[in-house]
């Protein structure tokens, strides 16, 4: 990233961070700006998800591992990463209208990992995310190894956690991700 593009993205992070200063009510953005202007690998996964739709922000620390905790905090599924399968296994198990990629792939091409069902739940208690769109989540591997997969969404005021065989897709499902900095 050329340090122009850099500033930039570091500036729209801030005006993120201190328009949704709930979701991270003490954390020090002068701490957080030296550790992200110190991961260039980091910054470029992080841009990876706003690129995507995502609009990431950060929502913890963790001091043990002196890391900042970002999740993407768009409102809806991430436009970029929308009509994906599950994973590479279930993207080739279609016989038709394969989708051009899956949730496990471009997140790891990202740098990111996705949100398991407790995150996703954790990101819940920071606003209404998912109210007209759902959201693949990190399946456990006993139901992988069956064909499912799982997504959520939030409806009627709950999260709802559902199942899908790892094949399908859909125009309003894509994925969450989260990244330690």
């Amino acid at each position: 990233m050329a340090p122009e593009q850099r500033d930039a993205f570091i500036q729209l992070i801030k005006e993120r961070f201190f328009k949704n200063i709930n979701r991270h009510p003490t954390i020090n953005w002068d701490k957080l700006q030296a550790k992200l202007e110190a991961g260039t690998e980091k910054l470029w996964a992080l841009s990876e998800m706003e690129r995507t739709g995502g609009e990431p922000d950060v929502i913890g620390y963790d001091a043990i591992a002196g890391e900042y905790i970002f999740y993407d905090c768009s409102a809806e599924s991430p436009k970029g990463r929308r009509g994906v399968c599950y994973d590479r296994e279930g993207q080739e198990s279609r016989k038709e209208f394969k989708p051009a990629n899956n949730a496990v792939d471009m997140a790891a091409s990202m740098g990111v990992e996705l949100l398991t069902v407790e995150q996703y739940r954790e990101l819940q208690t920071f606003g209404k995310f998912d109210s007209k769109t759902s959201s693949w989540v990190k399946t456990p591997l006993e139901i992988r190894k069956l064909g499912g997969a799982l997504f959520a969404d939030f409806r009627y005021g709950q999260v709802f956690v559902y199942h899908n065989g790892a094949q399908s897709y859909f125009g309003s499902r894509a994925f969450r991700c989260y990244l330690r900095v």
